[in-house]
């Protein structure tokens, strides 16, 4: 441990508990310009974390570049773990319009830029988002639930089929406008614009179960996969093409790496996973590639039942994508490890500290974690983050103190 980033990280948390505000760096240039200086020992660094080489920091990570430092931004990081995102509900009750309003989307996007510096900026969004651009409405509540009429046969897949070309420049186009304007805001600063989509079988599950189904066991899921096979492929692979175009489209509207969820995907048995999850992540992926072979793409899928210490890590590898952002459940020098034994020395990671630790965690324990994790995973190929979302209850003052914690520690 870095003797003096951990006296700078307790003043920080500190100060930050006092004067709130007036620690967010990135607000605007001159705080900019300072937080660079900041983190880098020389002015060449200075100059090289304002983003004045040819690709941003964390592009250069993501597609396997040896690197000053290691960039960082945090799974969730706009929501409701700041306080200014929570003064917005108020005004904007319902998460579809914080989403979907895009001054207001923009707004949130930025939030964590603003206050924490980081060096990804994600869009604020949902995997949801692009669904009644295909025929199928979605309902979210506050608490997180989800309403969807769920299509179990043939006649309720015709609001799909029926619905028309998937267009959303046309019914979407928010997304495009908030993405565009992210790059505007924050592209003089070296961050780099984050957009991502939800992979055709954790989408799938929404749509046939008519809600999450964690709560069930997707047991509707398992059933129309058992019953009716060739509907449920049907249904995969409508939403793989048109999930590719989607991601296609924020590529195109501003976004400089796509990260593509298969969140449910842990639930599946091994041989399942390679029958339903992986030939369309597959699709999805190659797709992106074939457009736009420039944008990395980082894989991610939460920590299930057969997922959970890196136990599909090699089938994900597989799924062709750049980086694979690990959960906190396996150690980083493993993952690396194995998948330099499978044949995949190259691929990037990104991850992983545990968000209970960052919400729990005293300042000691938050640098330690943070810092292993960097040292096992050197300066190529990796993308500092949380190995799942960050928890809602996070103080802010410890995400301040992981970001700088990042930023501020140098690699041998």
């Amino acid at each position: 441990m870095h003797r003096g980033a951990l006296l700078f990280c307790h003043a920080l948390v500190a100060a930050y508990s006092c004067v709130g505000s007036d620690l967010r760096l990135g607000g605007n240039a001159a705080a900019r310009t300072r937080h660079a200086s900041m983190v880098a020992s020389s002015p060449t660094e200075a100059k090289e974390a304002m983003g004045s080489t040819d690709a941003p920091l964390l592009v250069r990570a993501a597609r396997g570049e040896k690197v000053e430092r290691t960039p960082v931004w945090m799974m969730r990081q706009a929501g409701r773990h700041m306080a200014v995102y929570r003064a917005l509900v108020d005004k904007y009750p319902t998460f579809r319009e914080r989403s979907e309003t895009p001054e207001v989307s923009l707004e949130v996007s930025l939030q964590p830029w603003r206050a924490y510096g980081v060096d990804g900026v994600i869009l604020f969004s949902d995997i949801l988002t692009p669904l009644p651009a295909m025929g199928v409405d979605f309902a979210i509540s506050e608490a997180g639930g989800i309403k969807i009429e769920p299509i179990r046969t043939r006649e309720a897949f015709k609001r799909m089929t029926e619905h028309g070309a998937f267009n959303p420049q046309r019914d979407v186009p928010f997304v495009g406008d908030v993405l565009k304007l992210l790059r505007k805001e924050v592209g003089p600063s070296g961050a780099t614009v984050l957009g991502f989509v939800g992979l055709p079988f954790t989408l799938g599950t929404y749509l046939i179960e008519g809600a999450t189904g964690t709560k069930n066991g997707f047991a509707e899921m398992r059933a129309l996969r058992q019953d009716d096979p060739e509907l449920c492929r049907d249904i995969l692979s409508l939403l793989a093409k048109n999930i590719a175009d989607y991601a296609s489209y924020q590529i195109e509207s501003g976004a400089q790496v796509i990260q593509v969820f298969d969140s449910w995907a842990g639930h599946l048995e091994p041989a399942e996973f390679e029958e339903w999850a992986s030939p369309f992540q597959k699709q999805v992926v190659s797709s992106i590639k074939e457009r736009h072979p420039e944008v990395p793409v980082i894989i991610y899928m939460a920590p299930d039942t057969h997922s959970r210490e890196g136990a599909l890590l090699e089938k994900l590898a597989a799924s062709g994508a750049d980086v694979i952002s690990i959960d906190h459940t396996i150690d980083i020098g493993e993952a690396k490890a194995r998948l330099a034994t499978a044949g995949y020395p190259n691929i990037g990671l990104q991850g992983n500290l545990d968000p209970v630790l960052l919400r729990d965690g005293t300042p000691e324990e938050i640098i330690a974690g943070a810092e292993k994790i960097l040292k096992a995973a050197g300066n190529t190929g990796h993308v500092m983050n949380l190995g799942h979302g960050i928890e809602a209850t996070t103080p802010e003052p410890n995400a301040a103190l992981f970001v700088n914690t990042v930023h501020d520690y140098k690699h041998a």
